[in-house]
C-alpha cells in the first residue's frame, strides 16, 4: 500500500479499538494521532471540518474521510481484503450488520451509562442506587447475547466484526471492578475467552486499563 492510513483517536476509546484491531488484523500501515478526552483536538475548527461531530475515531485514508467507527471497519474490511471478517454472502453480512446496530441501538447505550457511572464517577460520588438500576438495564441486553451465543462459537458463526464491535463492550463490562451486583452469563464468559484466547488484538487494543 503506497500510503498510509490515519486514525484519529484514542487508544482507550472503546469504539476506537474496534478501527485499530482491524486495522492491526489487515495489516494495514496506519498512523494514529492522539485526539478526544484528555487530548482535546475534536473541538477545534481543523477537527471538526473533518468529523462535525466532533467525536472520535475519524479516519482518513488519501482524500476519503470518514466517521463513525461500524463504518470505518466495514470500509476497512471492503478496501483491503477482509472478507474473513466481514464476508461477501448476503445473509451473512445481513446477519453482521443486524449485530452491529444492535450494539449501537441496544447495548452501547445501556453498557456506556453504567461505565460512566463508574469508572468516569469518583468512587466517593458514585449513586450506588442508580448503578444498580442501570445494570440491570445492561443486563437486560447482555442476557440477548447471551441466548444468542448459547449454540455457537461466535455471533454470527465464524468470527466476524460483530465479534470485534461486542466483545469491547462484553470485556469492559465484566472488568468492570464497581458492579457488584453484576450477573453472571456463561454463554457470554466461554464466547468472551475464545475472542480473549484466538486474538491477539483483543489483548492488544482492548485488554488495558479502563478509563
Amino acid at each position: 500500500m503506497s500510503r498510509k492510513i490515519k486514525i484519529w483517536g484514542r487508544v482507550t476509546s472503546s469504539n476506537v479499538k474496534k478501527v485499530l484491531w482491524v486495522s492491526h488484523a489487515l495489516k494495514l500501515d496506519i498512523e494514529r494521532v492522539d485526539a478526544g478526552g484528555k487530548f482535546g483536538v475534536v473541538n477545534t475548527p481543523a477537527y471538526r471540518a473533518l468529523n462535525p461531530n466532533g467525536r472520535v475515531p475519524t479516519l482518513e485514508d488519501g482524500d476519503f474521510v470518514l466517521w463513525e467507527s461500524n463504518a470505518i471497519m466495514r470500509y476497512l474490511c471492503e478496501r483491503y481484503g477482509g472478507e474473513a471478517l466481514y464476508p461477501l454472502d448476503p445473509k451473512t453480512r445481513a446477519d453482521i450488520n443486524r449485530w452491529l446496530d444492535w450494539s449501537l441501538s441496544t447495548l452501547s447505550p445501556a453498557d456506556t451509562k453504567v461505565f460512566l457511572a463508574t469508572i468516569r464517577t469518583p468512587e466517593e460520588k458514585q449513586d450506588k442506587a442508580e448503578i444498580a438500576k442501570l445494570v440491570e438495564q445492561a443486563a437486560s441486553a447482555y442476557e440477548i447475547l447471551d441466548h444468542r451465543l448459547k449454540d455457537r462459537e461466535y455471533v454470527a458463526g465464524k468470527f466476524s466484526i460483530a465479534d470485534i464491535a461486542l466483545s469491547i463492550f462484553a470485556d469492559r463490562w465484566t472488568r468492570n471492578p464497581f458492579l457488584a451486583t453484576r450477573p453472571d452469563f456463561a454463554h457470554n464468559a466461554a464466547w468472551l475467552s475464545r475472542v480473549r484466547d484466538n486474538h491477539e488484538e483483543f489483548r492488544k487494543f482492548v485488554e488495558i486499563p479502563l478509563e
